[in-house]
């Protein structure tokens, strides 16, 4: 079993635009698969042109959706529900022009941090609105992204990222709940470092469903900086049967004074080949020894 590993677009620059183009051979060139490119907002770039680029240099495309408090399918104000909707069918439009069979992330909404605001408590009605509110919305697009031919991975975050899935358990019923074959699951070894308590069981409980998934250290580091067993995440990959992709989200921290905020995009300021490709070639052999128990 070979995975196809990409690289985050956030990686190169945010947003990507034509004139990262030159990056996509480059990835090419270091052994990479694909890359995930966030959903562009319209007028950030030509998905014609993109698409022939992306044919150029020889690599496939994972797309990931960017929610806010206004295109949310959990919100409250059902007109900010329906602006999720509308959203992720702009999305899987933008798939489908693309060529991208996935298109993943925090789908359900709700944003904590990166929308400035902080979890409130929530009663049990609340709770059962905004579950059936998400898997109503889910259910409406699952269609219109399998006639694309577009699957849709929902992914669980931190809890200070989103109050809506935190954990693999999480996800797993919102996708048992929907039901339907076109709404997976995406799971982040990031997020699952923080809310699960054993990643290699979240991966095998969760089977199946996965449709995308990411490394990333529980620093968000290059691959082999931090604390996460590879091989043990590989031996449950590849015991859950997943032959899907995987990519590398290794957000850099360039600056470790008090009071930075770690949580904060920062464009590249050295050369990454290297770390690029040696994160490349480590998570590839755990892939590999991951087959194997002794």
């Amino acid at each position: 079993m070979t995975n196809p590993v990409g690289l985050i677009s956030m990686q190169i620059a945010r947003p990507f635009t034509s004139e990262h183009f030159p990056w996509l051979e480059r990835l090419k060139a270091l052994g990479y698969d694909f890359i995930e490119l966030l959903v562009p907002e319209p007028g950030d770039v030509d998905l014609g042109e993109l698409r022939g680029a992306l044919g150029d240099a020889g690599l496939d495309v994972v797309l990931a959706a960017r929610v806010s408090l206004e295109r949310n399918l959990t919100s409250s104000d059902a007109n900010c529900r329906q602006k999720g909707r509308d959203y992720l069918k702009y999305a899987v439009e933008c798939a489908h022009t693309l060529g991208a069979r996935i298109l993943g992330g925090p789908l359900y909404g709700n944003p904590l941090v990166f929308a400035g605001r902080a979890p409130q408590p929530v009663d049990e009605a609340q709770r059962a609105a905004r579950e059936s509110w998400c898997v109503e919305g889910l259910k409406v697009l699952a269609p219109i992204a399998a006639q694309a031919g577009v699957t849709l991975a929902v992914e669980p975050l931190n809890r200070f990222e989103t109050d809506i899935l935190c954990t693999t358990r999480q996800g797993i019923a919102l996708v048992d709940l929907v039901d339907e074959p076109s709404v997976r699951l995406m799971l982040d070894t990031f997020h699952m470092h923080m809310e699960d308590a054993s990643i290699p069981e979240a991966i095998t409980e969760a089977g199946s469903r996965i449709a995308h998934f990411q490394a990333n250290e529980n620093h968000r580091g290059f691959i082999g900086t931090g604390a996460t067993d590879w091989v043990a995440v590989a031996r449950a990959l590849h015991a859950a049967g997943y032959a899907g992709p995987i990519s590398l989200e290794p957000f850099r921290r360039d600056d470790d004074r008090i009071a930075v905020p770690i949580a904060q995009w920062r464009p590249p300021h050295e050369d990454e080949t290297e770390k690029l490709s040696a994160s490349l070639t480590l998570l590839k052999n755990a892939m590999t020894m991951g087959r194997y128990r002794r």
